[in-house]
């Protein structure tokens, strides 16, 4: 996801994404717990990912 992607969104539809990002970003710490999670990179993208979106909401007000 690149943040010009994010910037034609409106606020309510980046909140949704937000949720989403959020609750994978949960249920992969859950599986690093748990020793299930193999390709460990998708924690850093989620992060980021969730960081963009913050991003695009913040220039919007």
């Amino acid at each position: 996801m690149k943040y010009s992607d994010l910037a034609g969104k409106s606020a309510a539809e980046l909140q949704v994404m937000l949720k989403e990002k959020k609750t994978e970003l949960f249920t992969l710490k859950i599986k690093q717990k748990m020793m299930q999670l193999t390709n460990t990179s998708e924690l850093r993208v989620a992060k980021k990912d969730i960081a963009r979106i913050n991003t695009a909401l913040s220039a919007m007000k």
